[in-house]
């Protein structure tokens, strides 16, 4: 019999990861790498979850202690990438002048948000981990490049779909032929957990409050990369922050943002508070700049109720995060790119060259993308998902936040074009109890009942 091979949390895969990460944030593991491969481990981490020999005794027991013993270097990024709130705030230098009055967004803008986000996650979905190159030849060989509605397997040469096969769990509900509402997704039942935690605990919820409702209402097969180590650690009895921390490779990769949208929705024109709420979330399971990924997002989806200007989002998420971090510097180089460029592909080409050694994971090139996209597009619903898709790495989670901030922006599903809209037939799938077939209006009700609460 066939031992189960879990992902994501065997200490053999991880110090490949942790190995990747120590060389991004500048730590010196020379000596770690070649005591690892001298023992025959591999440096290089296994593509995306895929399953890899369960290692004998000996190496399991060295990747374990090497683990230990790079979280013990220091990290010359520490000064200018805290991920203490007080010591993120010192880095922002004085605030400025609060905004008049508090706005209200109503029902239909949260309607539209809440769909924009499903919309952007769907899209994304059949084309996740492919390369850019394999993306841009699938929707040319299909007439849809620029791309400008789902992907689809009609009319795409044999060659091509050997070459870059679909993601084989999510081609057989997001292909635009085999669309039927809105499938599960990771990126759609975070939003609704963090849904949960405020109608339980309210906006003074605290990380370890998150923790709990994680164990009772979020099915661990249904977590990934630092979410899942998390959970782990949980298990294990390891509390909140040292969830994040704990032998956790996948601190600063997009986990915590995808789980930002209900922080912004429910601290409308309030993006400070929108990222406070945000930080103490993604503390759970991330650092630095994992949790700046939340705070940016978080803080340019509250601005989004209060102007209706991209421009001015985007500025408001880059004022809640550390200036000098790599994800700050990273999304302003997304923004100048879209500014300079008129053909996105050329922006895509210039972000893949300046960050693409980064795992197509990590927050810091999927903030820069995501930014890029949103000003090319001007703040337009399907030219700011098909950019944010189209430009590769984390596709799904990248339609989805940009889906949701434009959606919002929109202020009303009928703004949104039916060719996106009507497939999802208003309603999601999920794992998430209490939730399964819901409505996307049903849960913008429920989260103004959360904003008017407050």
């Amino acid at each position: 019999m066939t031992p189960v091979r879990l992902t994501w949390v065997q200490p053999e895969d991880l110090i490949a990861h942790e190995l990747r990460q120590a060389a991004e944030d500048g730590r010196d593991a020379t000596g770690i790498v070649s005591r690892w491969e001298a023992a025959g481990g591999t440096a290089t981490p296994p593509h995306g979850g895929a399953s890899t020999p369960p290692a004998p005794p000996r190496l399991r027991a060295l990747a374990i202690h090497l683990l230990d013993e790079l979280a013990e270097i220091p990290c010359p990024l520490a000064t200018s990438e805290p991920t203490d709130l007080a010591t993120i705030r010192g880095c922002l230098g004085e605030p400025g002048a609060e905004p008049p009055g508090t706005p209200h967004p109503s029902t239909h803008a949260l309607h539209a948000a809440w769909l924009g986000r499903a919309v952007g996650c769907l899209l994304g979905k059949p084309v996740e981990k492919l390369p850019l190159d394999g993306i841009r030849a699938i929707a040319r060989a299909t007439g849809n490049w620029p791309l400008t509605t789902w992907f689809t397997a009609r009319g795409l040469p044999e060659e091509l779909a050997a070459a870059y096969p679909w993601n084989r769990r999510s081609a057989p509900t997001s292909l635009a032929e085999n669309i039927d509402g809105m499938p599960e997704d990771d990126d759609l039942n975070h939003p609704l957990i963090g849904l949960l935690l405020l109608q339980r605990h309210g906006r003074n919820f605290t990380t370890d409050d998150l923790a709990r409702l994680w164990l009772d209402e979020l099915p661990a097969g249904r977590t990934f990369t630092a979410e899942r180590i998390a959970y782990s650690n949980l298990l294990e009895g390891i509390e909140p922050p040292h969830t994040a921390t704990h032998r956790n490779p996948f601190r600063e990769w997009i986990g915590a943002t995808i789980r930002a949208d209900i922080h912004g929705w429910t601290n409308p024109g309030d993006p400070p508070a929108a990222a406070e709420q945000a930080h103490r979330d993604a503390v759970l399971t991330h650092t630095a700049n994992g949790v700046y990924g939340a705070m940016f997002t978080a803080a340019a989806i509250a601005e989004a109720a209060r102007v209706k200007d991209i421009h001015a989002c985007l500025r408001a998420g880059l004022s809640v995060i550390p200036p000098r971090s790599r994800l700050a510097e990273a999304v302003r180089l997304g923004i100048q790119l879209a500014q300079e460029e008129s053909d996105f592909d050329r922006v895509v080409d210039r972000l893949h060259t300046a960050l693409g050694a980064y795992h197509w994971v990590h927050a810091v090139p999927n903030a820069a993308l995501l930014a890029a996209a949103l000003t090319h597009a001007d703040g337009d619903f399907s030219g700011s998902i098909c950019r944010a898709v189209s430009g590769g790495w984390d596709t799904d989670s990248n339609g989805a936040t940009a889906g949701s901030i434009a959606g919002h922006l929109a202020g009303h599903p009928d703004a949104l074009p039916a060719r996106w809209t009507a497939p999802l037939k208003n309603r999601l799938a999920t794992t998430v109890a209490g939730f399964d077939g819901v409505g996307f209006d049903t849960l913008a009700e429920l989260t103004q009942r959360e904003v008017r609460r407050a």
